[in-house]
């Protein structure tokens, strides 16, 4: 299937990438109500615990990366990618490797939190790839 990305590519354009990750942040509301709000509820009203900032941060990023982790290992989709008919390979279009799908998850956060660095990276790139998939090796295309 071609995109605008170039004749013949599989390649998914930028505004679908996006629009795809804007969906999958609103899925995550679900998920961090479900694994991280629910468990810190339960332990202030149950026990008066509150976490400290810096555990409540580590809380949500071992929530989101187990969520992230398992899907993109699984099928190389998360929910929203499956919507989107997109799916997340190796540069070699294999399936990719722990380490991979782990580099990319860790540097996928300061491509986001660094005011977008790292997807506004993909109007450079030669390929429209973002900034984490382009040092994780990995990158984003239709679903065959």
């Amino acid at each position: 299937m071609a995109s605008k990305d170039g004749p013949g590519s599989d390649l998914p354009g930028i505004r679908r990438r996006l629009a795809s990750l804007l969906y999958e942040s609103l899925l995550q509301l679900g998920v961090l109500s479900v694994a991280f709000l629910v468990p810190n509820l339960v332990l202030g009203m149950a026990f008066g615990v509150a976490l400290p900032g810096p555990l409540l941060l580590l809380h949500i990023f071992i929530v989101l990366g187990v969520y992230f982790l398992w899907y993109w290992r699984r099928s190389g989709q998360t929910l929203a990618m499956q919507t989107w008919k997109l799916q997340l390979r190796s540069i070699n279009g294999q399936k990719p490797s722990w380490r991979q799908l782990a580099l990319r998850y860790v540097l996928a956060w300061p491509s986001f939190l660094l005011y977008g660095a790292g997807l506004v990276w993909a109007l450079f790139d030669r390929d429209r790839q973002f900034l984490h998939d382009r040092l994780a090796g990995t990158r984003i295309v239709f679903r065959r």
